[in-house]
């Protein structure tokens, strides 16, 4: 087992790697830029390092100060939580030329699912079924107009190197195919510096769902049931749960196979999440792999009592897989609250809170690193904390997720609990009756 832990990472997640660690005996080390001198991570590391000023560039997704942490701080692993490098095969192989051990899958594996289409292709090898389209890049707009003709309009298209619904743009029409071609290219560009782009076919109405998976050294590669992200604004999540109201057993049984394959395709090693988008009829396609922690994993982990970065900190210390497949018991969901206005189209909403007050009480967990005091720099994510129930039944859960959203009090600020607040009330979500555009018709003015 390792002795010191790096976490390259900031906030919530740094939080909650530091947790574990400590449970586990082992030391953490806690990287911070100087605009997170007064973040929690920072305080309950056992050793903290600053990297760089507040912009991530020269701070959470610098590797050679990063890497200068580690060797000052004598780490012998990384953690890299979600986001920033946590899916960087770069960093990955970096880590493995040092002899640093890094807490996630293998540069190898990584670059397999982190590029679209390379992962497209892998999941037809292994027999998982994926979204017809494309199968490669398009080369341009003559090329993009005739696949989109052959597999018939609505098509979406969508960046290569994408992630968190940059690069995408929903095509209902030939004559907007070239706009929404450059507009995507251009963003795509901007974001991830790769302007490739592919075309598939638009599922109308469709859930969001993905099957949590964790693989070992050996082969072994389990799966922990899905999650429902289909509340989403803008394709980012806003709202988690598990299990899904659109669920049958046959259908987690299906998803969960098939989770496995891909996951077995690439011998995949650590834990990760298979996205699917399942349309109203129950049928499921591959759309990506996450291959880190994700921010909505405790919901997982209060339906099956896995804790699940012990679990990524053992499977890279070369430990066996200890349980089958895991199943939900009871209801969970997760309601991320962002420093936004809510009001005012989810502006960010950055300065100092004056007043916190963490909602408490049987089945429910706050993840969280601010308090009163804090102030909430303007650089970085706007998520500050997560509210996460657990009940027996769904509706149980929602009913005390709307007494854990009443009991929440951040002041200072602007949140997007009034948000969640009115989401538990309505009637459709608590019917289950929802999908990925369900927010488009959703308006906090009403």
């Amino acid at each position: 087992m390792f002795n010191k832990i790096l976490i390259a990472n900031r906030g919530e997640i740094a939080l909650r790697v530091i947790r574990t660690c400590r449970e586990m005996g082992i030391k953490t080390v806690a990287v911070y830029s100087t605009a997170d001198r007064e973040s929690l991570h920072v305080r309950f590391a056992d050793e903290a390092v600053c990297i760089g000023p507040p912009q991530s560039s020269e701070s959470y997704l610098s590797i050679p100060r990063i890497m200068a942490a580690v060797e000052i701080t004598n780490a012998d692993a990384i953690h890299p939580g979600y986001g920033f490098l946590a899916e960087n095969a770069d960093f990955a192989e970096v880590c493995s030329e040092y002899g640093i051990k890094f807490i996630g899958p293998t540069p190898d594996q990584i670059r397999k699912m982190g590029d679209k289409i390379t992962a497209k292709e892998t999941m037809i090898k292994a027999k998982v079924p994926v979204i017809p389209g494309s199968d490669g890049l398009i080369r341009d707009t003559k090329h993009g107009k005739k696949i989109a003709s052959d597999i018939g309009y609505p098509v979406i298209l969508k960046a290569t190197a994408g992630g968190g619904g940059k690069g995408m743009r929903a095509v209902w029409d030939e004559k907007d195919f070239e706009t929404a071609w450059n507009m995507a290219r251009q963003e795509a560009k901007a974001a991830f510096g790769n302007d490739g782009i592919y075309v598939e076919k638009l599922i109308e109405e469709p859930r969001h769902i993905e099957i949590q998976v964790a693989g070992d050294q050996f082969g072994k590669v389990i799966h922990l049931s899905e999650r429902d992200c289909s509340i989403q604004r803008r394709h980012q999540k806003l709202v988690e749960e598990t299990p899904s109201p659109f669920m049958t057993p046959e259908l987690r049984d299906a998803m969960g196979q098939a989770a496995i394959l891909a996951a077995e395709a690439i011998n995949y090693e650590g834990v990760g999440t298979v996205e699917f988008l399942v349309d109203k009829y129950r049928n499921f396609y591959f759309m990506e792999m996450n291959t880190r922690i994700q921010v909505e994993h405790p919901v997982t982990e209060e339906v099956t009592d896995h804790d699940l970065i012990k679990e990524m900190v053992k499977i890279a210390a070369g430990e066996r897989l200890q349980s089958g497949n895991l199943f939900p018991t009871g209801h969970a969901i997760e309601c991320r609250i962002n420093a936004e206005d809510v009001y005012n189209g989810f502006r960010p909403s950055p300065g100092k809170i004056t007043s916190f007050h963490s909602s408490k009480g049987h089945g429910v967990r706050v993840d969280t690193h601010v308090y009163a005091g804090y102030t909430i720099p303007p650089y970085y994510d706007s998520m500050i904390a997560k509210i996460i129930c657990r009940a027996p039944t769904r509706n149980e859960c929602i009913t005390k997720m709307e007494r854990a959203l009443d009991e929440f009090i951040i002041e200072g600020i602007n949140t997007t609990v009034p948000f969640h607040q009115k989401l538990m009330k309505d009637e459709n979500f608590r019917n289950g009756d929802f999908h990925t555009g369900f927010l488009n018709n959703f308006n906090m003015k009403d």
